[in-house]
């Protein structure tokens, strides 16, 4: 049975701990997400690279709006295409945390 003293201590390590939710809160748990595109754009990375990366602004289907990346060379996705979205991690641009899936819908 544990003291008073070590209940206490639990209590407060537990409080004073970060919260490490999961970097693609936005899916709630799903491997994958159909979205919608609302605005493509084309951004430049952080400092020592230099590229233009495209970059689009998703309305995923729970509702909430994500910026994501496109992968590979050239693609055809206009407003309003549909896209088929997954969580990984894109280390050069700011905010951005999904991955367009190339093999669905409009982004062949």
């Amino acid at each position: 049975m544990p003291t008073f003293a070590q209940l206490v201590f639990k209590i407060k390590t537990r409080k004073n701990r970060p919260h490490r939710g999961t970097r693609s809160r936005a899916l709630l748990q799903c491997p994958q997400k159909k979205g919608i595109c609302t605005k493509i754009r084309i951004v430049k990375p952080k400092k020592p690279n230099s590229a233009q990366r495209k970059v689009a602004k998703v309305k995923i289907s729970t509702g909430r709006r994500i910026i994501c990346y496109i992968q590979g060379q050239g693609h055809e996705l206009r407003e309003y295409s549909q896209v088929m979205v997954r969580g990984t991690v894109s280390y050069y641009e700011r905010q951005v945390r999904f991955r367009l899936e190339r093999k669905f819908c409009s982004c062949q």
